[in-house]
């Protein structure tokens, strides 16, 4: 994990990017404040490192000329169009029953912030302090939105490894109605040039990938299924449509889209 990172900025916002630095400190990471003339498209593509960017727009993580934050606001014209019947992920979930939901990896909080829209109570859980702290700044931005106001309260960011997490509710009984996970680095793909060739990576998993690199089990889920089944009434899986099950454990239902699927599996023990 990333314990050491450059912010590059410009003086104008040198103030906002110390704000950033004592927060990452806080959370175990240096941050080393470059202040430039500039920040452009083309400093990004002279200083192709892995690094952090502060401007009008707020936190970013930059490499290889790329720029990229958890943009949620560009996320509202997909909003306007879902509904609970038009989206695939809705109905894995049960969202028409406005459940407890814990999204246990985090991404970019793209589908957090559909299932939110879509009536879902949502624990966002990020482990890492980096893109927590990027996600809790594309909150933040819109708490005042006249659109994206009422969806975010819906959202509560945690500062936590998923694992720990859930083994701490385990141990103190409780339950949650959905655990959704959509691991970011599925293994043992039954066709792997089948679903490389199903599209690009987007540049925002690009960097994602970058400040993220594949470092265990954690990453794949496997371990996650397993605990989420043991405190959820539904756990939802979201996969490439080719891959093998998470953890080889067969699916009690399936929802089949062209390049995703949604596995769910369910707890009748939990189930009223």
């Amino acid at each position: 994990m990333v314990s050491e990172i450059r912010l590059f900025t410009e003086s104008t916002f040198f103030e906002k990017a110390q704000s950033y630095q004592t927060v990452l400190s806080l959370r175990g990471v240096v941050v080393n404040i470059t202040t430039i003339e500039k920040l452009n498209a083309r400093f990004l593509r002279l200083n192709p490192e892995l690094a952090l960017c502060v401007d009008e727009q707020g936190l970013s993580l930059c490499a290889n000329g790329m720029k990229m934050q958890p943009d949620w606001k560009a996320e509202i014209p997909r909003l306007k169009r879902a509904t609970l019947k038009s989206e695939m992920i809705a109905r894995a979930c049960n969202i028409s029953e406005k459940p407890n939901l814990i999204d246990a990896t985090a991404g970019l909080g793209h589908d957090t912030l559909l299932m939110a829209h879509l009536g879902a109570k949502v624990t966002l859980i990020e482990r890492h302090p980096i893109l927590f702290t990027l996600l809790e700044d594309s909150k933040k931005q819109l708490e005042n939105d006249p659109f994206l106001a009422k969806v975010v309260e819906r959202i509560d960011l945690v500062f936590s490894d998923s694992a720990e997490y859930l083994q701490q509710m385990i141990i103190t009984h409780q339950t949650i109605d959905v655990v959704y996970l959509d691991p970011m680095f599925p293994q043992r793909d039954q066709n792997q040039q089948a679903i490389k060739k199903q599209a690009q990576v987007k540049k925002q998993m690009q960097l994602l990938h970058m400040l993220l690199p594949e470092d265990g089990e954690m990453d794949l889920g496997d371990h996650l299924l397993v605990l989420a089944r043991q405190l959820a009434k539904r756990v939802v899986v979201k996969r490439p449509r080719l891959a093998v099950f998470l953890n080889d454990q067969a699916t009690d239902h399936q929802w089949q889209g062209d390049a995703c699927r949604f596995d769910a599996y369910f707890n009748s023990n939990l189930i009223e």
